[in-house]
């Protein structure tokens, strides 16, 4: 099995390293990720500068490619310019914090995976649910927080499991998993669930600063309001200590709206006429 591996916390993170190390048990993996952190890029692609490629180790010594681009383009450079069009699954993370529920929507790591799907690849994007990691802008005056331990090694396992499952059981097309991990040693892991989106939101969004020029500048912030008590959610199974594994498809429609919508479009309609 040829597997592309990416994220969008950049080439040197370390979960990225930790995940190639697995999966290597699997097969054959390629390592294509942004030369810098590029968290929250959402599916963005690069259309107005080159983009470039260039070889790098790693610590554990596993070569590399880091690009300029976004966690989007990795997939697309590495299935087409490094793999030469040759890729069984691709894999993105291991993301440092969760991508939960609504979260989803802005998260590089699971763009890539959604790439991955565009192309018609098994994919799954797998995070490290440890909230501390990317914590919300705090006043100036706050002492900063100590950092998590972070298990890697539980996600990495993880990983290696869905793969191998997904070598037997490959998803439809255009679909793809989105996978968040319990930050705990992996004996405490109280197993896997197969879930729906949950809800998870930041409430206040902007904080105004002045500084010292007595400018005002904003701080995207806010409090986290999720639903933790929603049993069948990736937010739910998180908090309970499971793996969550939800599985996401492309088509976005809702089609619970279309019948209602033709009505609205009759309407528009018949008013466009008059």
């Amino acid at each position: 099995m040829r597997i592309l591996v990416t994220n969008d916390d950049g080439v040197y993170a370390e979960g990225i390293r930790v995940l190639a190390q697995h999966l290597r048990t699997l097969g054959e993996v390629f390592v294509v990720a942004p030369e810098r952190p590029r968290s929250a890029a959402g599916h963005s692609i690069t259309l107005h500068k080159p983009l470039r490629l260039h070889r790098v180790h790693l610590l554990d010594g596993t070569i590399a490619y880091a690009t300029n681009g976004t966690p989007t383009d990795c997939v697309t450079l590495g299935a087409h310019a490094v793999m030469e069009h040759r890729v069984d699954l691709v894999v993105s993370g291991i993301n440092a914090g969760p991508n939960l529920g609504w979260d989803l929507t802005y998260s590089g790591t699971v763009a890539a995976a959604i790439e991955g799907a565009v192309h018609g690849v098994n994919a799954f994007a797998i995070s490290l649910a440890a909230e501390e990691v990317l914590p919300l802008a705090r006043s100036e005056s706050d002492a900063p927080a100590e950092p998590p331990t972070l298990h890697y090694e539980t996600a990495g396992q993880a990983a290696v499991q869905i793969a191998s499952m997904l070598m037997e059981h490959p998803l439809p097309p255009h679909t793809f998993l989105n996978v968040n991990v319990p930050n705990l040693p992996w004996h405490e892991v109280r197993g896997f669930q197969a879930t729906a989106l949950g809800k998870r939101q930041y409430a206040d969004r902007i904080e105004t600063r002045v500084d010292p020029a007595g400018r005002p500048y904003y701080w995207l912030s806010g409090s986290l309001v999720e639903d933790r008590d929603q049993p069948g959610t990736d937010v739910y199974a998180v908090a309970h200590g499971y793996v969550s594994i939800t599985p996401i498809h492309l088509d976005f429609t809702a089609y619970n709206l279309l019948a209602p919508l033709h009505e609205w479009v009759a309407q528009l309609n018949e008013l466009a006429r008059r």
